[in-house]
Formats: C-alpha cells, sequence, structure tokens
C-alpha cells in the first residue's frame, strides 16, 4: 500500500512516498481504509526526532485519520464492516501512524463517524479537538456563563478553544494577530476580539473581562503570568497547552492569594474512556453544526512532506503562511 513514511529522524525531507507492506490487524484492532488525514505540530516533533519511544521502521507518520472499516479483530466489539470511523492517537508512543491507505488501529482509538459531516472535517478536528475538550471540561472544569480568554483564538486549537466554550454557553474573549483573524474569531463565536499586536491589548482584555476570567487559555510557548493573573478572578484557571522547554519566571505570591490553578496536560496520555467522551461531543457537535472545522490548506498524501514543512514554518518559524489544520486526501 502507499504511504508517507520515514526510515530515520530529521527535517521535512525524510519523508518518502511509496509502498510499504499492508498492516495486520490483531485482535482489539480495525483495519481503516484511510479517506483523509491531517497534520498536527506534535507530527513534525516526533518526526524531527523528539520523541521518548522507539519507532517502528519504517515509520508511517500522522496521529489523525478518518475513513472507512475493511476489516475487524476477533474481539472488536464497536465496529462493524462498512462502518465510517474517524480517530487520534496513532503514531505515538510507538504505534504506526496514519499518512497511509490502510491503517490498523485499536477500536478505543476510534469513534462512529457523524452522519453528513465529512471525513476532512473529522480528520481535522481529531487532536484539536481533544484537546480543546480535555482541557476546557477535565482540567478546568468550565461551566455556562464563566468568562474565557483563548490567547490565540484563531489558530486550530484556538478555534476550536472558542467554539465549543460558546457551545457550553460561555462567554469568550479572544485575542488573534490583526483584523482578519480577530474577525475570524468572531465568526466562530467570540464575543470579544483583541488584536494581541496592539500596544493596548492588554489594557483591552482587562475592560472587556470586567472583574477578570474564570479561564484562560494559553496557546504560546512562553507564557507572561503576570499577565495572566491580572486578568484572572479569584479561584481562576489556566490551561497551557505548549512549551515542553520553557522557563518563563513565575508570580507565585498572586498565583496563590488568588486561589489560581494551573493545568498542562498531554492529550495523547489521557485514558481512552477520557477521550471517548470528548469524541462524543464533538460529534454531536459537528452534527449540530455548533462545532466546525477549521481547514487551512487541503493538499495529497504524496505532499506530506510539503505539508510537514508548511506546519513548520508556522509552527517554529511564525510564517503567518497557514491559519488552520491542513488536510491531505489519501483516496475517496
Amino acid at each position: 500500500m502507499k504511504a508517507a513514511y520515514i526510515e530515520e529522524t530529521g527535517p521535512p525531507e525524510v519523508i518518502q512516498f511509496g509502498e510499504v507492506a499492508e498492516p495486520v490487524v490483531g485482535p482489539t484492532q480495525v483495519l481503516v481504509d484511510v479517506t483523509r488525514v491531517s497534520v498536527n505540530p506534535i507530527d513534525t516533533y516526533i518526526r524531527n526526532g523528539a520523541n521518548f519511544w522507539e519507532l517502528p521502521r519504517p515509520f508511517v507518520v500522522g496521529c489523525d485519520l478518518a475513513g472507512r472499516v475493511s476489516e475487524v479483530g476477533s474481539s472488536v466489539t464497536r465496529f462493524r464492516v462498512g462502518d465510517r470511523v474517524w480517530g487520534s492517537n496513532q503514531g505515538l508512543l510507538g504505534r504506526q501512524g496514519t499518512f497511509a491507505e490502510r491503517a490498523a488501529v485499536d477500536e478505543s482509538w476510534l469513534y462512529p463517524s457523524p452522519d453528513g459531516v465529512p471525513d476532512e472535517d473529522l480528520a481535522a478536528i481529531a487532536l484539536v479537538g481533544i484537546t480543546a475538550h480535555i482541557g476546557l471540561f477535565k482540567c478546568a472544569g468550565l461551566t455556562p456563563g464563566e468568562t474565557v480568554i483563548v490567547n490565540g483564538g484563531s489558530g486550530s486549537v484556538g478555534s476550536t478553544v472558542v467554539q465549543m466554550a460558546k457551545a457550553v454557553g460561555a462567554r469568550v474573549i479572544a485575542t488573534a494577530g490583526g483584523a482578519e483573524h480577530c474577525e475570524q474569531t468572531r465568526q466562530y463565536g467570540a464575543d470579544v476580539a483583541v488584536d494581541y499586536r496592539a500596544d493596548d491589548a492588554t489594557e483591552q482584555l482587562r475592560a472587556a473581562v470586567d472583574g477578570g476570567a474564570a479561564v484562560y487559555w494559553e496557546t504560546v510557548r512562553e507564557p507572561d503570568f503576570d499577565r495572566i493573573l491580572g486578568l484572572l478572578a479569584d479561584g481562576g484557571r489556566i490551561v497551557l497547552m505548549a512549551g515542553r522547554d520553557a522557563r518563563p519566571p513565575f508570580p507565585v505570591g498572586p498565583f496563590y492569594v488568588k486561589g489560581c490553578s494551573l493545568h498542562g496536560f498531554a492529550m495523547f496520555k489521557e485514558a481512552p474512556q477520557t477521550q471517548r467522551r470528548s469524541a462524543e461531543d464533538i460529534a454531536r457537535w459537528l452534527e449540530s453544526g455548533r462545532l466546525k472545522a477549521h481547514i487551512g490548506q487541503r493538499m495529497e498524501l504524496h505532499e506530506a512532506a510539503a505539508a510537514h514543512r508548511l506546519q513548520e514554518d508556522n509552527t517554529l518559524r511564525k510564517a503567518g503562511t497557514l491559519c488552520g489544520k491542513i488536510v491531505l486526501r489519501v483516496q475517496d
């Protein structure tokens, strides 16, 4: 079968496109005929060698997928041949990835595709959607009526956080870079959008929260905790989703005096049952139109190396040439 894979870690150019062996389905696995996949920053980190587990050789890149079941293992109970499915968590912890015509996936990491939702939307929302859901609800415990600040509300995860917070009745204040991206956050449901490039951005946020936000979602790698705590109400919760190597100053005094809490998490370490609960809400919101995938670029599977390069240019070098997820067509 055709796949995008690597034999060794390194820059995007190490990704090859060609024939690899067909996956063998284990007792609890499902064979998925993959139709769409998407690129995540973590995919590029693993390809570049920043992982803590041994990679199979060859290693098929990618975490997310959508497609249709073509075979089930002897112990599979949740799916049948012909079912449409979507999921994430592949290409991690030693598992093979998704950038291939077929993928063998444990049924615990797959979810039924909601009627009427295209595979490209499901592939695009998989990792970012589960990440946003776990951060907002399991970690931060967001409840209706609370105010959330999303720092970086036009990105893949940020725009999903904005939509999910609105779906449960929260008030959302988002930041974004420039008028166009601010308008995008409003289209996703933000009640207030602030250009973080503005000289008075912090003052605008302070005026918008009027007494402090309950939750602050941080997408940048080097958080300014003094600024964040100045925008939070007593008991505020901070959610971090980036910055593995970051070592920013931390204002311990204001943090504990306000009774705040800080939440960092790695989505792929969460239990399958936790992620399935997230997926159920995601599917329901997609089907009802309350949640929309944020697709910034569509490409073909054989363009996987170029897709990784585009992702890195924007994640690491802030090129500003991508707003949303990169989705690749595998087959129809």
